[in-house]
C-alpha cells in the first residue's frame, strides 16, 4: 500500500502540516511507501520546504500525481476538494481531522461526510467525538508529537522577583489576548506591573524553545483546536499555562485549580480519557476573558510565592509533555497504518 499525503497551499507552515509531514517521514523510515503531494510549491501558497533534515519523503508534484485503487490518499479535513485525485482513481481515501472546526465548515454545499466514501483518523479524543457524533464513524486516534529535545526546560528559570515573564502567541486570537492583559492589569496593578509579556512571533522552532525556556507563565489563547501543540511545547518548557482548551486540548489539559477557586474552575462537559497525570494548568472556558484574567492572576501570585501548588502542576504539565513525544507519535503513525494495510 502507498500512502500519499495532500500538502494544502497554506502561506506559513504551521503545526498542522508538519505533523502530516512527520507522518510520511515516519513511514518512510520504516520502508513503506510514503509520499508528500504539495499543492504548490513555489510562491507565497507554498507552505512547505523539503530543507529540514527530519524531511524523508520524497515529494510528487501535483500535477504528476497517478493514484491507483490500491493506494491511500490522505487529505486533512479542511480541503475536500483535494479528495477528488482520490475519488477519480478508485483509492482509498482517509481525511486526517486535526481541527474539529473545519470538519463541515469546508463541505460544499449540499454534500455531507456521511454519503462521501471516506475513511477517517482524528488528532485527539475530544476530535474523535466530534467525528463520531457528526459523520456517524468512528475515527482511531492519532496524536501529534513534540520535540521535547528542543522544546525542554532550562536549569532554572529567571527569578520571578525580577519580573514574571508570560509568553503569548498573537497569531491565536490576537484581539482577545489583548483584552486578556488589559483585564489582567486593572484587576491588580501592582501585580500587573511585575510582569513582562513574551511575545512569540515569526520566530523559528529554537526561537520559539528558547522564548518558551525563558518564561514562567504560558497563555494560551487558542480557540477552536484540534490538539494544540503550544501548551504541549510550554509544558515541555517548565512554563505554567493557563487559558482555553480549544475543545481538542482536553485531550491532555486538566484542570489544577480546586473546585472552590473563585472563579469556579471549568471542566468539560464532554467525557475525557484517562490520563496517568493530575492537574497541568489554569483553564478557562474558551473566550471567557474574565476567567482567564483571574486566573492569570493566580498563576502569577504562585510564581511570585514560590507555591507548592505551582511545583505540582509543573510536575504534571511535565508528565503530560513526556506523554506526546515524537517517539510516541512515530510508534502510533507505525501501529495504525500496519492496521490500515491488513483491513
Amino acid at each position: 500500500m502507498r500512502t500519499f499525503f495532500f500538502l494544502p497551499p497554506v502561506r506559513q507552515a504551521a503545526g498542522g502540516i508538519t505533523v502530516i509531514r512527520r507522518m510520511a517521514a515516519f513511514l518512510t523510515a520504516s520502508g513503506r511507501e510514503a509520499f508528500l503531494v504539495p499543492r504548490e510549491t513555489s510562491g507565497q501558497g507554498q507552505g512547505w520546504s523539503p530543507s529540514e533534515a527530519w524531511v524523508d519523503a520524497p515529494v510528487v508534484p501535483w500535477d504528476q500525481l497517478q493514484l491507483t485503487p490500491q493506494d491511500l490518499w490522505v487529505v486533512p479535513e479542511g480541503w475536500v476538494n483535494a479528495l477528488a485525485p482520490g475519488f477519480n482513481a478508485g483509492a482509498r481515501c482517509l481525511v486526517y481531522v486535526q481541527n474539529w472546526a473545519y470538519l463541515l465548515s469546508a463541505l460544499p454545499e449540499g454534500v455531507s461526510w456521511r454519503k462521501l466514501p471516506v475513511i477517517f483518523a482524528a488528532v485527539s479524543d475530544p476530535v474523535a467525538q466530534f467525528v463520531a457524533a457528526t459523520t456517524g464513524q468512528s475515527a482511531p486516534v492519532l496524536r501529534p508529537g513534540i520535540d521535547t529535545n528542543l522544546f525542554r526546560a532550562p536549569k532554572a528559570k529567571p527569578d520571578p522577583a525580577d519580573g514574571i515573564r508570560i509568553a503569548w502567541m498573537p497569531r491565536k486570537n490576537k484581539a482577545l489576548a489583548k483584552q486578556i492583559q488589559e483585564t489582567f492589569q486593572n484587576l491588580d496593578e501592582d501585580l500587573a506591573a511585575r510582569c513582562d509579556w513574551v511575545e512569540i512571533s515569526g520566530l523559528p522552532a529554537s526561537g520559539v524553545a528558547e522564548a518558551l525556556a525563558s518564561a514562567h507563565i504560558f497563555l494560551a489563547t487558542g480557540f477552536p483546536e484540534g490538539c494544540p501543540l503550544p501548551p504541549l511545547e510550554a509544558m515541555a518548557c517548565g512554563c505554567l499555562p493557563v487559558g482555553f482548551m480549544g475543545f481538542g486540548g482536553a485531550d491532555y489539559m486538566r484542570q489544577a485549580l480546586a473546585a472552590d477557586q473563585d472563579p469556579a474552575p471549568f471542566a468539560p462537559w464532554w467525557p475525557v480519557r484517562d490520563v496517568p497525570w493530575g492537574g497541568n494548568g489554569l483553564w478557562s472556558a474558551d473566550a471567557d476573558i474574565l476567567g482567564a484574567a483571574l486566573h492569570l492572576k493566580t498563576a502569577a501570585t504562585w510564581a511570585l510565592a514560590d507555591s507548592p501548588n505551582l511545583s505540582t502542576t509543573l510536575a504534571n504539565a511535565r508528565a503530560t509533555a513526556d506523554a506526546y513525544t515524537l517517539d510516541i507519535q512515530r510508534h502510533s503513525v507505525l501501529e495504525l497504518w500496519s492496521r490500515l494495510e491488513t483491513t
